[in-house]
């Protein structure tokens, strides 16, 4: 059973412009298959490629069938929409990798075996354009295209007015128009999905499959996202937000969710989860009356978090944002604090001192913390140390099993972030 996904997407603000108005009723009259192509330039896709994939999923969840195309074949060339100068070409061996990688991550969130959801594919356009000629591409495709109409591009014309574009990435264009025309001869795909700076490159491939096939095809873009201070979605200081857990931590992911501005969240919720629009109208108001509880960001963090690492990943990276921020530290299991504090020293002490209890100021010295039980003494009595995020303010104060955060683990902080791990074994 399939339903009009389309009306979803324009209820959550995906659809920026479309190619025909009918696009709108398509999805009510039979199941469509749509495409969105994701470039392998990288080994790991980053928050830009978000919104796409939230589109794909919505379209998969309604009964349509979602394709999923990987770049292996135009990525060694390089799209220069939205690009203001020459990509540097990479490797064939690069690219694969790239896209193995993010082929692994498309299957990770579409999920193609969900069984009470529309179909999904991840295909690598390398398949078929590798295999064609110069002159069989010239013959095939390029004959279709006119040079003036390529030129009146924006894409195009902008970098005309800069630096200028090579031949390599002015045939881009003709390459993404090939994959549609694949796709639709070989999977029946009527729609593409794609960035508003792709809309030059999907009406050419609507244009040529109506040349060649006489067919109706379809295509929309979406809005380019841009946050409250004008920075492109993902960008930070540190550089972009990974989907790779290896490149951007869960924390680090969850982390950016929640500084996003009052101004952004709503909008956000509706494009990057999947909750009904009327619990985000009700996230709204309470942005609205009290925006310094900022509970719409954290419902957001959570539910991308959970999205893209899983609901254990997810509620870690919670506990870590409470734990860092100065929250008592309490049952909590030894496996969540080792990876909370995975980069931070400890010292692993006999389980037997807890049953006569040892001196703080002893396992301060003992973990290095201190050089001596002085030192150690002056800290406490000046306000500066921590047993599982509770000040200790007794230089008597004796470690026993009541002192334990998890089953076998006590964290010893100084100062605002100085941590360590007391395991006892």
């Amino acid at each position: 059973m399939f339903s009009n996904v389309f009306k979803i997407l324009e209820e959550r603000g995906f659809i920026e412009q479309i190619s025909d108005d009918s696009l709108s009723t398509l999805f009510e009259k039979e199941q469509v298959t749509c495409y969105v192509g994701f470039d392998p330039s990288g080994k790991s896709l980053h928050v830009g490629h978000l919104l796409p994939i939230m589109a794909l999923s919505h379209v998969q969840h309604c009964g349509h069938i979602s394709i999923g195309l990987l770049g292996g074949g135009t990525g060694m060339i390089g799209d220069p929409s939205g690009k203001s100068e020459e990509r540097v070409l990479l490797s064939e061996e690069d690219l694969e990798r790239n896209a193995e990688g993010v082929k692994a991550q498309l299957y990770s969130l579409l999920k193609p075996e969900k069984a009470d959801a529309g179909k999904v594919m991840i295909i690598n356009n390398a398949d078929w354009l590798a295999k064609y000629s110069l002159i069989e591409f010239l013959r095939d495709i390029g004959k279709h295209f006119r040079i003036g109409d390529m030129l009146a591009k924006e894409s195009v014309k902008r970098r005309m007015e800069g630096e200028g574009i090579s031949f390599t990435e002015f045939s881009y264009m003709l390459l993404q128009s090939a994959d549609f025309l694949h796709l639709l001869q070989d999977h029946n795909c009527t729609v593409q999905f794609g960035g508003s700076d792709q809309w030059g490159n999907i009406t050419a491939g609507i244009d040529l499959i109506r040349r060649i096939t006489g067919k109706q095809a379809y295509g929309g873009t979406f809005p380019l996202i841009t946050t409250a201070s004008g920075q492109k979605l993902g960008k930070t200081e540190k550089g972009a937000i990974f989907l790779d857990p290896e490149m951007t931590s869960p924390y680090e992911f969850y982390q950016y969710w929640i500084n996003t501005d009052d101004k952004d969240v709503i909008k956000y919720l509706k494009w990057f989860t999947f909750l009904p629009l009327s619990e985000i109208d009700e996230l709204a108001k309470a942005t609205a009356k009290e925006p310094e509880a900022r509970k719409a960001q954290r419902v957001l963090a959570y539910e991308v978090t959970s999205f893209i690492h899983g609901v254990e990943k997810a509620n870690i990276a919670v506990k870590t944002s409470e734990i860092l921020f100065g929250k008592e530290i309490s049952d909590v299991s030894d496996e969540m604090l080792e990876e909370i504090f995975k980069d931070v020293p400890s010292t692993e002490i006999s389980k037997d001192a807890l049953e006569t209890g040892l001196l703080l100021i002893d396992a301060m010295v003992q973990c290095g913390i201190s050089k001596g039980r002085s030192a150690a003494k002056r800290l406490i009595d000046g306000g500066g140390v921590y047993i599982n995020n509770m000040k200790v303010i007794d230089s008597e104060y004796k470690i026993t099993k009541e002192s334990l955060a998890s089953s076998h683990i006590s964290v010893l902080r100084t100062g605002k972030r100085n941590y360590h791990l007391m395991r006892f074994e």
